[in-house]
């Protein structure tokens, strides 16, 4: 059940042979991820009892009119807590979302809140006319949770540490 449960939570362990970072370089590094192109910011977490926080906001294109306009705001978040002692971060994944209504949205119709594991991938295309008179799909949003984990655990990983997904820091 171990390996399993350790594929449904994401848990990754280092390649072999690699020497583990000290914690604060951990940090310095997954701190380092601000600014390189990913679409997501990390920043201490404060006194909420993990020691990092990576936060993606994200605005949903609206779909509807008038009143019954909807748009969906959602916030990603992974809480990390760094155990080097054992050598691991432990991540939690936690979601929240927000319909709003009318034009402009203002008025909230909806909230959800999630903890756990989270794999999502949203997109949404348009059709267009193309250079050679054809109609084209095009993409016009994409929404893809590995764009925010990847990076994170990749950074643990090639560190030399764990990275394990838990329900409870």
């Amino acid at each position: 059940m171990g390996r399993l449960w350790d594929k449904y939570m994401g848990t990754r362990y280092p390649d072999s042979g690699v020497t583990p970072l000290p914690t604060m370089e951990l940090r310095t590094a997954l701190l380092a991820l601000n600014g390189t192109g990913v679409p997501f910011g990390v920043r201490d977490a404060g006194p909420a009892g993990s020691d990092l926080l990576a936060e993606w906001r994200i605005l949903e294109p609206a779909w509807g009119s008038g009143v019954s306009r909807r748009q969906v705001e959602r916030t990603l978040k992974i809480w990390m807590r760094l155990l080097p002692g054992e050598r691991v971060v432990r991540a939690m994944d936690e979601q929240w979302s927000v319909t709003r209504a009318g034009n402009p949205p203002g008025l909230t119709v909806g909230r959800e809140r999630g903890r756990g594991p989270m794999r999502s991938v949203h997109k949404e295309w348009t059709y267009e006319k193309g250079p050679d008179g054809r109609r084209h799909k095009v993409e016009t949003f994409s929404l893809d949770t590995r764009d925010m984990k990847n990076p994170l655990r990749d950074t643990v990983t090639g560190a030399g540490w764990t990275w394990r997904g838990v329900h409870k820091l």
